[in-house]
């Protein structure tokens, strides 16, 4: 597998993680392309759990380099906890390289990101409130953006972040009247202790990705959140800041998207949104509050319950033709494994008239009623199950659904955390 992809085809939270884990050991490079520490990975090997944000799962592999790129933005003192805390699990992380173009996200981010929230009241998006939104803006913006590079250069830096604090404690107490002024030279002490341990580890990634595809290097390209929270495609405005599916891959890295042979689209064997914008299978019963408990559906990052329902292939089928996947990794199959009967959502119903299109308004999606696919249960122990064949027919038979509906194969199905505990067709 020389050049591999992993993309979420929902809304984000389908255990991406453990497949990128799984697939690190036949690839050199993980790159990690997009996002921040809004995004969260948990990762089960030998009984032992680890929950990454920022870095890519690759980093538990000494043998492996893993990238964080150029489209991702960071919050250095989140990253430096997350390196220190997997030190303290007893893991030496491989080599990181950190993208010198990579966006920063600093305290005034998660000020105004908050701030802007509490305005939105009952309309607010749902963010993570890490900053993640505002320091796209101003990548976007340019006036306001600082780099990992400029941290380097500490005259530059300090001048760049002078400036800018001055206008943002402007924009801030505009937008909160309480709100005590930022000091830009205690911001700079700080993200200057933090540039001193990172800086090593601060290059030009595109470079150096593209050095080693022309000496033929095997990478994995792992994805954060989920194709229908992409900002151009996703359920707008109930999206993230960033190109979230497949098509984030060439501007999140510089690596151009046809240089990858094979692109896995990760789904769960349900549905599960977290934060506002319509959801059209969710269930607001005991179904759906068993879904969320066997699947311990609360947020890596923010510990939020998730909300929870059937399969919904419209929507997912939308996220694989976005993203362009081969084929999919469907998991936590294991989760539906007490239900009497089980459903796929194959169709919708908007204004009487029935559809497979996904909406791309969210008002549009609102009104979208599911048309069901019911399938019988298995009520079986599946987490043993290593190989297709010792599944249950009838989930052989959900998961023969799932690829018919979202128009790809299943090559990979999870059955419980852990690494082993995965079924390859």
């Amino acid at each position: 597998m020389a050049v591999t992809a992993v993309v979420g085809l929902q809304w984000g939270d389908e255990a991406k993680g453990k497949i990128v884990d799984l697939l690190t050991d036949q690839h050199e490079i993980v790159v990690r392309y997009l996002g921040g520490n809004n995004a969260g990975h948990t990762v089960v090997c030998n009984g032992q759990t680890y929950k990454l944000s920022l870095l890519p799962s690759g980093i538990l592999r000494e043998n492996v380099v893993s990238v964080i790129a150029t489209g991702v933005v960071i919050n250095p003192q989140a990253l430096l906890q997350e390196l220190d805390s997997l030190s303290r699990q007893g893991v030496e992380p491989g080599k990181l390289l950190i993208s010198d173009r990579a966006h920063v996200i600093f305290p005034y981010h998660l000020a105004e990101e908050a701030a802007l929230e509490r305005h939105r009241g009952a309309k607010a998006i749902g963010t993570t409130m890490r900053g993640i939104g505002t320091c796209y803006r101003d990548k976007a913006g340019r006036t306001h953006a600082i780099r990992m590079g400029d941290m380097m250069r500490p005259a530059l830096f300090r001048e760049r972040l002078e400036d800018v604090v001055a206008q943002k404690n402007v924009i801030l107490k505009a937008l909160d009247p309480d709100h005590v002024p930022l000091e830009a030279g205690a911001i700079y002490e700080e993200y200057t202790q933090y540039i001193e341990r990172l800086g090593p580890m601060v290059t030009d990634t595109t470079a150096f990705l593209h050095r080693e595809l022309k000496r033929n290097a095997s990478m994995l390209f792992e994805a954060a959140q989920g194709s229908l929270l992409d900002i151009d495609h996703g359920t707008f405005p109930y999206v993230t800041s960033s190109n979230s599916s497949g098509c984030g891959i060439h501007p999140g890295s510089g690596v151009p998207e046809r240089v990858i042979e094979k692109m896995i689209g990760v789904v769960k064997a349900y549905t599960t949104r977290v934060g506002g914008g319509a959801c059209p299978t969710e269930l607001e019963d005991e179904t759906g509050q068993h879904i969320r408990d066997e699947g311990n559906e609360y947020g890596t990052v923010t510990g939020r319950p998730r909300r929870c329902g059937w399969f919904d292939a419209v929507a997912t089928g939308y996220g694989a033709r976005i993203s362009g996947v081969d084929c999919l990794a469907v998991m936590l199959l294991d989760v539906l494994s007490k239900l009497d009967e089980v459903k796929i959502c194959e169709a919708y119903e908007i204004d009487g008239e029935r559809t497979t299109d996904f909406p791309s308004h969210i008002d549009e999606l609102a009104k979208a009623k599911p048309v069901y696919r019911t399938l019988p249960g298995w009520k079986k122990d599946i987490t043993g199950a290593r190989k297709l064949s010792d599944l249950p027919s009838e989930a052989r038979a959900y998961i023969d659904c799932v690829g018919e509906l979202v128009g790809a194969p299943v090559e990979i199905v999870s059955v419980g955390p852990d690494r082993e505990q995965t079924v390859r067709g």
